[in-house]
C-alpha cells in the first residue's frame, strides 16, 4: 500500500473513532444495588445522568446502607462504560493506543 492510501486509511480510522466516541458519550450504563434500592444512570463520557433511592433508605438508620450502595453502584456503572469504551476502541485499532484520548 502506498502512502496516499496509509494516508486515508487513517484518516477514516480517525473518522470513525470520533464517532464511535459520541455514540459512547451519549450511551447510559445503569446498575442498580440492593434490588433496586439505589438505582444509578451514568452516561460514557462518565456523567451521572440520574440517582434514585427508594425511600426505605432515606432514614438515618440506612444512611450508611445508602452511602455505600451509591458508591458500589456509581463505581459499577462507570467501569461498565470504560470496559465498552476500551472494547469498541480496540476493534477498530486492532489494540493500538492512539493518540490524543482514543
Amino acid at each position: 500500500m502506498n502512502m496516499q492510501g496509509l494516508l486515508k486509511q487513517a484518516q477514516k480510522m480517525q473518522k470513525d473513532l470520533a464517532k464511535l466516541e459520541d455514540q459512547l458519550n451519549e450511551t447510559i450504563y445503569e446498575e442498580s444495588m440492593g434490588g433496586g434500592a439505589v438505582v444509578v444512570e451514568v452516561k460514557g463520557s462518565m456523567e451521572v445522568e440520574s440517582i434514585k433511592v427508594d425511600e426505605s433508605l432515606l432514614s438515618a438508620d440506612a444512611k450508611e446502607d445508602l452511602e455505600d450502595m451509591l458508591k458500589v453502584a456509581l463505581n459499577n456503572a462507570m467501569n461498565k462504560a470504560k470496559e465498552e469504551k476500551e472494547k469498541k476502541m480496540n476493534a477498530i485499532t486492532g489494540g493500538i493506543k492512539m493518540p490524543g484520548g482514543f
